[in-house]
C-alpha cells in the first residue's frame, strides 16, 4: 500500500473555525435526529398501524426489528467505509437512503411494503448512527467532545424516548399514522441542505480493497440469530430442532467470519480491536445499555395504550420523564466532564441507574398510577442519559485516530445489535406471557386487540394481561443491566485527548508521535499512512 505523508497545507485544512464546527454539527444533529426517530417514532402508532394493515403480534415486533435488523447490520461497514473515504458522501448517501425508505412507507400499500420499507431506512440509519460520532471525533478533540457529546446523547435520548410522543401527537392527528413516515422526508432534506454547505471533512485515501465477504458473513449471522430471537418461544420452542439448527448456523457463520477477518488486510470489524480493553468492555456494555433502552421506549407505549387504555398522544405524553431524564443527565454529565476531564464516574451512576429503574419497573400492573410511572421512567432515562453517548467518548478517546471509525461503529453495532436482540426476545416474553394469562395459543401469532371493541370484562382481562406482561419482560432485563454495571466497573479511565482525531491521523501518517496521554493498548504496531484529501 502505497503513502505519502500529508503536507503542512493539508493539515490546516483540517482545522475548522468554531463557527464552522457549530455549523457542521447542526447538520449531524438533523442527521442523527432523523436516524433515531425512524426507530421510535412508529411505536405509539403501531397499534393502529397493524390494525390497519390486519397485522399480528409478531407484525408488530417485525415493523420495530427489521429496522433496527437494517441498522445493526450496516453498521460496521459504514465504520469502515469511513476510514477509506469521502465521509461527508457517505452521509449524505445515508441521508438519501433514509429519505426513500420514509417516502415508500408513508405510501404503504400493505404490511409487506412496509416491512421492506423500514429495511431501507435502517440502511440509512446504520450509516447515520456510525457517521454521525466519526465526522464529531475529527472535528472535536476528546477533552471538547464531552460538551457535544452530551448534547448528542440528549438528542439520541429525546429522539428515543420522544418519537412516541410525536408520533401519538400526529396518529391523533388529521395526518394519521402515515405522517409518522413521512416526517422523515423533509428533515432528511433539510439535513443534506445544511451538510452540504458546511461539512468539509478531510479524508484519508488509501488503495485498499473491501471486505465484502467478511460484511456478508457478519451481515448473515447477526439477521439469522434475530430471526431466531423473534420466533423462538413463538413459532417452535426455544428447545428444538429448529432452534439448534439456527444457532448452529449462526455458530458455523460466525466461525467463518472470523478467520476471514483474521486474514483480510482491511477487515471490517478488525479483531486486534477487541485487544483494546476499554473498547471491548465498551462493546460488552453498549449492548447490555441498547437492550434496556429500546425495551423502555417500544413497549412502554404498548402497555400505555393496551394496558392503561390511553390514547396514542397521552401515550406519548407519560414518556417525557424518561425523555427528560435522558436529555437532562446526558447535557449535564457531557459539560462536566469537558470541565473536569474525568467521565467514568458519571458511566459508573448510569449503570447503577439502569438496573434500579428496570426493577421499579418490573413492579406496574395495569393499575400503577402515573406518578409512580413517572418517578421509575426518570431512573431508567438518568441511567441511559449518563451510560450511553459516554461509552462511545471511551472508546474513540483510546484508540488511535486511524482505527476510529471502527471503533466508534464497532461500540454502535453492538448498541444496536443488544437492542434488536432485545426488542425480539422481550417482544417474544411478553407476547408469551399475554397468551398465557388469556389461555390463548401462540402468543406471537394472536391479533393486537382493540380495547374499543372489547366487551367490559375481556377488555379487563386484556388490560391486565399486559400489564403483568411489560413488568415481567423489565424484570427479565434487570440481571443483563446488572452485568452491564460490571463491565463499566472494570473499564480504565484514562486522560482525555486535547487533537482533534484529523490531528491526530496527520501525526500518525507522518510517524509523529503525538505526546498525549490515554492512546491506550491499541497504540501498537505501525501506523497505517495515507494522504489527506481536504
Amino acid at each position: 500500500m502505497t503513502a505519502t505523508a500529508p503536507a503542512p497545507a493539508e493539515q490546516s485544512a483540517a482545522k475548522l473555525s468554531p463557527r464552522q464546527v457549530t455549523q457542521a454539527i447542526t447538520g449531524l444533529m438533523m442527521g442523527m435526529l432523523v436516524a433515531v426517530l425512524a426507530g421510535t417514532i412508529v411505536s405509539t402508532a403501531l397499534p393502529r398501524i397493524v390494525a390497519d394493515l390486519n397485522g399480528s403480534q409478531s407484525v408488530y415486533t417485525w415493523v420495530i426489528t427489521i429496522e433496527l435488523l437494517a441498522m445493526t447490520a450496516t453498521v460496521p461497514l459504514w465504520g469502515k467505509l469511513a476510514d477509506l473515504y469521502n465521509t461527508m458522501l457517505l452521509v449524505q448517501l445515508s441521508l438519501a437512503f433514509f429519505f426513500v425508505g420514509s417516502l415508500v412507507a408513508g405510501l404503504t400499500p400493505n404490511v409487506e411494503v412496509l416491512l421492506a420499507s423500514r429495511a431501507v431506512q435502517g440502511i440509512g440509519a446504520g450509516g447515520l448512527t456510525a457517521l454521525v460520532q466519526i465526522v464529531l471525533a475529527a472535528i472535536v478533540p476528546p477533552r471538547e467532545l464531552g460538551r457535544y457529546a452530551g448534547v448528542f446523547g440528549g438528542i439520541f435520548g429525546l429522539a428515543t424516548v420522544g418519537g412516541p410522543l410525536l408520533g401519538g401527537f400526529l396518529v391523533d392527528s388529521p395526518l394519521g399514522w402515515r405522517s409518522c413516515f413521512l416526517i422523515g422526508v423533509p428533515f432528511s432534506l433539510l439535513a443534506i441542505l445544511i451538510l452540504q454547505r458546511t461539512l468539509k471533512v478531510p479524508t484519508i485515501r488509501r488503495e485498499v480493497k473491501i471486505d465484502w465477504w467478511g460484511a456478508l458473513l457478519i451481515t448473515t449471522a447477526v439477521s439469522t440469530l434475530l430471526v431466531w430471537s423473534t420466533f423462538a418461544g413463538n413459532k417452535f420452542d426455544w428447545a428444538s430442532g429448529w432452534s439448534f439448527g439456527l444457532l448452529a448456523f449462526v455458530a458455523v457463520t460466525v466461525a467463518i467470519a472470523l478467520r476471514v477477518e483474521s486474514r483480510h488486510p482491511e477487515p471490517i470489524i478488525p479483531l486486534d480491536l477487541f485487544r483494546n480493553r476499554t473498547v471491548t468492555l465498551a462493546i460488552v456494555a453498549s449492548a447490555l445499555v441498547g437492550l434496556a433502552m429500546f425495551a423502555g421506549s417500544v413497549f412502554l407505549s404498548q402497555y400505555f395504550q393496551i394496558s392503561q387504555g390511553r390514547t396514542p398522544t397521552a401515550a406519548g405524553l407519560m414518556s417525557l420523564p424518561m425523555i427528560l431524564g435522558m436529555l437532562l443527565s446526558s447535557t449535564i454529565a457531557g459539560g462536566l466532564i469537558t470541565k473536569y476531564g474525568k467521565w467514568k464516574v458519571f458511566v459508573i451512576i448510569g449503570a447503577v441507574l439502569m438496573p434500579l429503574g428496570l426493577g421499579l419497573l418490573g413492579t406496574i400492573d395495569a393499575n400503577t398510577s402515573t406518578f409512580l410511572l413517572s418517578v421509575y421512567m426518570v431512573v431508567l432515562g438518568v441511567g441511559v442519559g449518563l451510560v450511553m453517548q459516554n461509552l462511545v467518548l471511551a472508546a474513540q478517546n483510546d484508540v488511535p485516530a486511524r482505527e476510529l471509525g471502527t471503533a466508534t461503529s464497532a461500540v454502535s453495532f453492538f448498541r444496536s445489535l443488544g437492542g434488536t436482540i432485545g426488542v425480539s426476545a422481550l417482544g417474544a416474553v411478553l407476547a408469551n406471557r399475554v397468551a398465557s394469562s388469556l389461555g390463548t395459543s401462540g402468543g406471537g401469532g394472536g391479533s393486537v386487540p382493540d380495547l374499543s371493541k372489547l366487551p367490559e370484562p375481556a377488555r379487563i382481562a386484556v388490560q391486565e394481561a399486559y400489564g403483568a406482561a411489560t413488568a415481567d419482560m423489565f424484570m427479565v432485563s434487570v440481571p443483563i443491566a446488572v452485568l452491564a454495571l460490571i463491565a463499566v466497573l472494570f473499564i480504565k479511565e484514562k486522560p482525555l485527548l486535547t487533537t482533534t482525531a484529523t490531528e491526530r491521523m496527520a501525526a500518525e501518517a507522518a510517524e509523529i508521535p503525538t505526546g498525549e496521554a490515554g492512546t491506550g493498548e491499541a497504540e501498537t504496531g505501525e501506523a497505517r499512512t495515507g494522504k489527506v484529501d481536504a
